[in-house]
């Protein structure tokens, strides 16, 4: 009776400390590797976002020019009020608060809701056109 209490005890204890010695030899091993390369793929980032002069050439427009189903800015999740700056992305005409853009676009070279390629264009071409 003795002896089956002391198996009951023991071995679990035998078995989960084996397990924990294979998971530190493995975790040893991954961070003493001489290689150095363990084989874990890695993302790498593909492009930085847009310059401030970039950014200045996007144009600027207010909350009451902003079309009505797009008031709402993808970035922050806060409707685009009245008087508030915006800005347009050129070839999507989303729309976006000025604080909100700037801080995705000098970050990001693409649109945050349709991931469309931002290429800055001048303010004298006309920004309705919509090709989507």
């Amino acid at each position: 009776m003795l002896l089956s209490v002391f198996l009951t005890m023991f071995l679990p204890c035998v078995g989960i400390s084996a397990v924990f010695i294979v998971y530190v030899c493995l975790l040893w091993y991954a961070t003493n590797d001489p290689a150095g390369d363990i084989g874990l793929p890695v993302k790498q980032v593909s492009e930085k976002g847009l310059s401030a002069s970039e950014l200045d050439k996007l144009p600027k427009i207010t909350g009451k020019e902003v079309m009505a189903e797009r008031r709402e800015c993808a970035v922050c999740l806060d409707d685009i009020d009245g008087e508030q700056p915006a800005r347009v992305v050129p070839g999507c005409n989303h729309a976006f608060h000025l604080l909100c853009a700037d801080t995705w676009l000098s970050k990001h070279s693409f649109c945050p809701v349709c991931r469309a390629k931002i290429h800055p264009v001048d303010q004298s071409l006309d920004v309705s056109e919509n090709p989507c």
